[in-house]
């Protein structure tokens, strides 16, 4: 018996796109300074060659010599990225990494210096974000070790970027709002996409002019959330459910 199948024009655009390695370029670009020397606001709007789709990354750009990368635990899942972002006075937030449904972190988790959860060997906590000593790490999993003097430590995944290439074989099937924290050259960013694959999320990154060394991805969809204060005032992606925890920028 013969199957037919019925594909609306995007959607055959989108896995054209898929098959052929989907390209990305930058559409436009604005830039809004932080309310502190050192972090910027960078909206940046790409579109894919072959179907013209479009999507727009938010990223907090910061030095991390002139801040400091913090984890806010949030153990009762009783605050909101908002809420934590005007307790801890920063200035630029997202939400963190994965939790089950008791609220419990899973995987590494390190606030201020104390070990609220332990590393854990699993395929999707791929990565380990470490701040110490005015620097930011994003290691992958092999890479670390409990000896490393940390202050902050999130275990998170999995890889999208590495050695400024996308890391290959991630998932290019499910869509949905992403989160994310890269290095580069002599700075870092945390930030948030709009609804994308994984697979999707690395080429984007790699296109989007910030020479990304490596990134790692956040807990996503309904989890994801974005905040900074600007020197207008502050722009806000408020998260759609309670979450564990947050990576926070803060002013030294």
């Amino acid at each position: 018996m013969a199957v037919r199948f019925w594909l609306t024009g995007t959607l055959i655009f989108r896995l054209l796109a898929l098959s052929a390695g989907a390209a990305w370029s930058v559409s436009s670009s604005e830039t809004e300074k932080g309310a502190a020397a050192g972090v910027e606001h960078r909206r940046v709007v790409l579109i894919e060659t072959a179907s013209g789709e479009k999507t727009s990354l938010e990223v907090a750009l910061f030095s991390p010599k002139s801040v400091v990368v913090r984890v806010a635990d949030n153990p009762a899942g009783d605050e909101d990225l908002a809420a934590v972002m005007k307790r801890t006075r920063g200035l630029a937030g997202v939400n963190g990494g994965y939790f089950d449904p008791q609220n419990a972190p899973v995987g590494l988790l390190i606030s201020d210096g104390k070990l609220i959860a332990p590393f854990r060997k699993a395929r999707l906590l791929s990565g380990v974000l470490l701040s110490a000593k005015g620097r930011v790490e994003l290691l992958r999993a092999g890479e670390y070790s409990s000896r490393k003097s940390a202050t902050t430590a999130l275990q998170c995944g999995p890889f999208l970027v590495d050695g400024g290439k996308a890391v290959t074989g991630l998932n290019d099937t499910r869509p949905a709002r992403r989160t994310f924290v890269f290095t580069a050259a002599d700075r870092a960013a945390i930030g948030y996409c709009s609804t994308v694959t994984l697979a999707e999320l690395a080429d984007i990154l790699v296109a989007s002019g910030f020479d990304v060394h490596r990134a790692l991805n956040l807990d996503g969809g309904s989890s994801s959330a974005f905040w900074f204060a600007g020197e207008h005032g502050v722009f806000s992606i408020p998260e759609q459910k309670a979450l564990r925890n947050f990576v926070v920028i803060t002013a030294k």
